[in-house]
C-alpha cells in the first residue's frame, strides 16, 4: 500500500484558520452599494482586498423587503461586526447608488464605533456619452 501524502494546512497540524485570525486591520474602506432592490456592504483594507461583506439578501430578507432601510441597516451591522473583531478603528466610506438603504447603512456604520475619516458619494453620473459619428453624405446615394 502506498503511503498517504500529508496535506499542508490540514486540521491535524493545527494551522487551519490560525493565520486568518492573526490579521489586524487598523484602517479600511467601507463600500455601500444601494440599489432599489438590494443593499450590498463590502469592507476592504486600504489595498482593496475584501475583508468582509454582507447584503440584505444574505441577512435573510426576501423580495421587496431587501430594498428597505431596515434591511440595509442589518446588512451594515453584520459586515461591520466581523471587522471590529479584527481591530478596525478607522474607515473611509464610499456610497454608490440611488437606493433607500444609503442613509440607513451610513447611520449603522456611525453607530458601530468606527471613526470615519471621510464619506464620499461615488454614484456614476451620466453625461450623454461621447459624440456620435459624423453622418456620411455618400452613404445614402448607394
Amino acid at each position: 500500500m502506498a503511503k498517504a501524502i500529508p496535506r499542508i494546512g490540514s486540521r491535524r497540524n493545527g494551522r487551519m484558520g490560525s493565520r486568518r485570525s492573526a490579521r489586524r486591520i487598523p484602517k479600511g474602506v467601507i463600500h455601500v452599494q444601494a440599489s432599489f432592490n438590494n443593499t450590498i456592504i463590502t469592507i476592504t483594507d486600504v489595498r482593496g482586498r475584501v475583508v468582509s461583506w454582507s447584503s440584505a439578501g444574505t441577512c435573510g430578507f426576501k423580495g421587496t423587503k431587501r430594498g428597505t432601510p431596515f434591511a440595509a441597516q442589518t446588512a451594515a451591522g453584520n459586515a461591520i461586526r466581523t471587522v471590529v473583531d479584527q481591530g478596525m478603528q478607522r474607515a473611509e466610506v464610499m456610497i454608490k447608488g440611488p437606493g433607500l438603504g444609503r442613509d440607513a447603512a451610513l447611520r449603522a456604520i456611525r453607530r458601530s464605533g468606527i471613526l470615519l475619516t471621510f464619506i464620499r458619494d461615488v454614484t456614476p453620473m451620466p453625461h450623454n456619452g461621447c459624440r456620435p459619428p459624423k453622418k456620411d453624405e455618400y452613404r445614402n446615394l448607394r
